[in-house]
């Protein structure tokens, strides 16, 4: 299977001579079915003496059963458990239910520092198979690992279908094509071992497209006779259904005792060599039964059960007959312990069953609760909605297929939980539950367009609820606003102020107000009666929501703090604390949840905070992230940030790119916040650029309608384009616009921003003071964009003014944080400014490498408070060995040679 794999064999020997030289690293094999990904996994772990060696492989039967892959790896049984810290070594043990529910971010930390241990004592090389077929709780948590290894001696490779998984992207890649005709024809004959006809040969090697197993596996069902002469050949059909079918061959040709062991074995893919010999016992099969399918080359029985493929697993279960599969994993759920993995014992017991059973329903419904507590909303959905088929009773179908549909959506599947909300709607429903279907449709709609359709809907779901459920009438409300924001200007009818008016007549909330309630009040006031009176009731929500425990109100929580949401308000009342706190709190709860319908828009969200925060590279990792979970799940991208983050970088040709196909996008989805969006990135860019002109069409085009979130950024586009190009006029004209958010506000990133808009249009010493007073306060909030670009305007102001020195100080500030951030059009304009005043400037160069990374200054803020290098990783997300090697390059930097001379 290695014949013409020379390079590939030559870089993964490169990878593990480097993890034995002390230095991690990751890679991601790619290629179809059967084109040699497990071959040279096989190869890797031959070639790795010395090394300790982990397995993993992903089943598809166990792709919703969370952290089913992560527990292959064999980690409880590690005594390097007992190094990690309580908290990491108790999130472990809980992700494999051997504890309390992990908190599910931690388990990715952990996993993190136990490889960093495990690493301690010899070279670690950790092969996982089948990726595309691994449980999203495992990928996610040991693509973590991946993003963060760095001096660790650890080889961390994964195999994967060609489509991969959307987890995976940005870690290193390897495609594995097919091998070349002279290695296949070659093979191919070493496998005849026989007389082989030209014709059929080239017309084999043709079929298997230079596939190894295919070359393997083709000639297995065809008679020595048809090799020789070329007559009778099977016709053309695809080729992994070729290959099974050789496969299947194999396995009929065995006594019927191995055929069903392998059956067995196929129904439970963890690999439990001891559990199958438990099961095979109930089934009368007996322990000779292995050696045919082990001299066949089909199965390998050591540690743990291997078969030789996959495709021989997919080809021995789907080709079993329905009444043998129960057999088998009736003996399975028998055979397991109903205490150490109940949730494995309901799964086989559910695919036992012949019919609508009761019993097996309500543990199907238990595992699924369990399965949200810890982080697995996949398994969580898989579960119910197994247990609605199950479920004999009407009534209670259709409450659990409700709530299995509701945990499709959050698990970032709408396709399946429309699905459900039909099957649901066979049954006799309440007019709770029929509100309820019409909700979670509304709710698809606008998880799949986040256009004017949604916004309807969510409306009509919100009146049908009020006189059966207060507190869910409420958050449809929310999520009605949320839609309505999202189609701004494109919306149909009243938009925002329809939903406001609608919600604002319901009755009065309870006497305990939630978040929620305080976050609907302040959006009705906000939409009814104008920007300033809103701010103390949206400012009470939130607070609230700040002070709430959002994973202990589970997924309707998640939906509705991250899809409508308090975050976009944040920035709407100018408070970079809040907006920083609840961004940082909506991921972590999301990826606890393992929420992907929720997770890109919560990761966006926080991206943006960290756009603010001059902390570019930081966000451009988060966006990577959301626009890989959208790919993977097929849900809409949340281009908002991206756009933002691409406009201050300068980048034209890539921010117009975006904002066509932003435009395009928002028109077909009726998505109108984007083109408001579109229109403040794009007086951004040109401002950055210079270019006034367009800078303020651009403005002007976004301001023509009060986009929540965002109208009050690109007030100040428009000043500042208006001011330095010809439109002092308009200028003048926004700026009450914009005083009359930030005076109501009154935030320390409000009245700088609005004190630097003032001097634009001031002249003499009331422009200076204004200046400086906007340097003032802005050097006191996270938004270190906005400051730079402050002493950006001073300066040039200053130069103006024939105050060179003066110039030269403020400007050199603006330019370093610029070229740092790589805010490139505005660290040029500083750089011309400054090359105006007389100043030598030269662009950032590798002799500047003595200042301190951001995450350098971060681990030296930590190490100077005391916290040891495993309490700095957990906190930053690497392992200590990384943060031993960043402290070492500290050292060298500042000359030191200890901790205690950070102080």
């Amino acid at each position: 299977m290695l014949r013409g794999r020379t390079a590939e064999c030559r870089r993964l020997d490169q990878l593990l001579a480097e993890a034995r030289s002390g230095h991690s690293g990751t890679l991601v094999i790619s290629g179809d079915p059967g084109i040699g990904k497990s071959a040279l996994l096989d190869y890797l772990a031959g070639q790795a003496s010395g090394c300790r060696v982990m397995h993993a492989s992903g089943v598809e039967s166990e792709m919703e059963l969370a952290f089913a892959g992560l527990h292959q790896l064999g980690f409880p049984k590690l005594q390097e458990l007992e190094r990690l810290p309580v908290q990491l070594r108790d999130t472990l043990m809980g992700a494999f239910g051997l504890g309390d529910p992990p908190d599910r971010f931690l388990v990715g930390i952990a996993s993190l520092m136990l490889f960093s241990e495990v690493a301690q004592e010899q070279p670690l090389v950790c092969l996982v198979d089948d990726v595309q077929w691994l449980d999203e709780a495992s990928v996610q948590a040991l693509a973590f690992v991946g993003r963060r290894l760095l001096t660790e001696p650890v080889l961390l490779v994964f195999a994967a279908r060609e489509s991969g998984r959307g987890e995976l992207v940005g870690l290193p890649q390897m495609m594995v094509a097919g091998i070349g005709d002279n290695d296949a024809r070659s093979l191919l004959v070493s496998t005849v071992g026989g007389p082989l006809d030209p014709q059929v040969r080239d017309r084999l090697v043709a079929e298997a497209s230079g596939n190894p197993l295919a070359l393997l596996e083709l000639p297995r069902g065809v008679t020595p006779a048809q090799l020789a002469g070329g007559f009778n050949l099977p016709g053309a059909c695809p080729l992994a259904i070729r290959i099974e079918e050789s496969f299947l061959r194999r396995v009929k040709s065995l006594p019927p005792q191995t055929q069903r062991l392998l059956l067995t074995a196929a129904a439970e893919p963890a690999g439990d060599v001891a559990l199958l010999w438990r099961a095979a016992e109930r089934l009368g099969i007996e322990a000779k039964a292995a050696t045919p399918a082990e001299n066949a080359g089909l199965l390998k029985l050591g540690a743990r059960v291997q078969f030789r493929h996959p495709l021989v697993r997919s080809a021995v279960y789907r080709n079993a007959a329905l009444h043998d599969r129960q057999v088998v994993h009736h003996a399975l759920a028998e055979a397991t312990d109903p205490q150490l993995d109940p949730d494995r014992r309901a799964w086989h017991r559910s695919r036992a069953v012949l019919g609508p059973d009761e019993a097996v329903a309500s543990q199907l419904e238990r595992s699924a609760e369990r399965a949200q507590v810890r982080g697995g909303i996949a398994a969580a959905a898989a579960f119910l909605a197994r247990a609605t088929e199950l479920t004999p009773d009407p009534v209670r179908r259709g409450a659990r297929a409700l709530a299995a549909a509701q945990a499709k959506l959050s698990a970032a599947a709408p396709d399946a939980a429309y699905e459900l909300t039909a099957t649901a709607e066979f049954g006799p429903l309440s007019d709770l539950q029929r509100a309820q279907v019409r909700q979670l449709r509304a709710k698809i709609t606008f998880a799949q367009s986040r256009g004017g359709d949604a916004a309807p809907l969510l409306l009509q779901a919100a009146k049908l609820l009020e006189p059966l459920a207060d507190a869910q009438a409420r958050e449809t409300y929310l999520e009605a606003f949320a839609a309505a924001v999202f189609a701004g200007r494109a919306g149909s009818g009243r938009g925002a102020r329809e939903v406001a008016e609608c919600a604002r007549a319901m009755a009065a909330p309870p006497t305990v107000l939630r978040a929620v309630d305080l976050l609907v009040d302040g959006l009705a006031t906000r939409f009814i009666d104008g920007y300033a009176a809103s701010l103390p009731p949206l400012k009470r929500a939130l607070s609230a929501f700040l002070r709430e425990d959002g994973g202990g109100t589970g997924i309707r929580w998640l939906w509705t703090t991250c899809q409508v949401t308090p975050e976009p308000a944040a920035p709407e009342l100018w408070d970079d604390e809040t907006w920083h706190d609840l961004a940082a709190r909506a991921v972590k709860s999301a990826r606890d949840a393992g929420a992907l319908g929720i997770l890109p828009a919560a990761l966006a969200y926080r991206a943006c905070v960290h756009v603010h925060a001059g902390e570019f590279a930081e966000a451009s990792a988060l966006i990577n992230e959301a626009h890989a979970i959208g790919e993977a799940t097929g849900n809409t991208h949340v281009r908002y940030t991206g756009l933002i983050l691409a406009a201050w970088r300068g980048h034209r040709a890539e921010v117009l790119d975006l904002i066509n196909v932003a435009s395009r996008d928002a028109i077909m989805r009726g998505e109108g916040r984007l083109l408001g969006w579109a229109g403040y990135a794009a007086a951004l860019l040109y401002n950055g650029l210079g270019d006034y002109g367009a800078a303020l069409s651009a403005a002007q085009r976004g301001a023509e309608y009060d986009d929540f979130g965002v109208l009050g950024w690109t007030l100040v586009e428009l000043i500042e384009a208006g001011v330095r190009g010809e439109g002092r006029e308009a200028a003048a004209a926004a700026l009450p616009r914009l005083q009359e958010r930030t005076r109501a506000s009154g935030t320390e990133w409000a009245l700088g921003t609005e004190a630097c808009s003032r001097a634009l249009l001031s002249d003499g010493r009331a422009a200076d003071a204004l200046y400086q007073e906007a340097i003032r306060r802005l050097t006191r909030s996270r938004i270190a964009v906005h400051l730079a670009r402050t002493r950006l305007l001073y300066g040039e102001w200053l130069r103006r003014n024939n105050r060179r020195a003066d110039a030269r100080e403020q400007l050199r500030v603006a330019y370093e944080l610029f070229s740092r951030v790589g805010a490139d059009a505005f660290a040029e304009r500083a750089r011309g400014e400054l090359l105006a005043t007389g100043e030598t400037v030269r662009k950032p160069t590798a002799e500047t490498r003595d200042a301190l990374t951001a995450q350098e200054a971060n681990i030296v803020r930590l190490a100077r408070a005391g916290q040891t290098n495993t309490q700095i990783g957990a906190q930053l997300f690497i392992s200590s060995r990384t943060v031993e090697w960043h402290l070492h390059h500290v050292f060298q930097k500042l000359g030191i040679t200890s901790r205690k001379d950070l102080h």
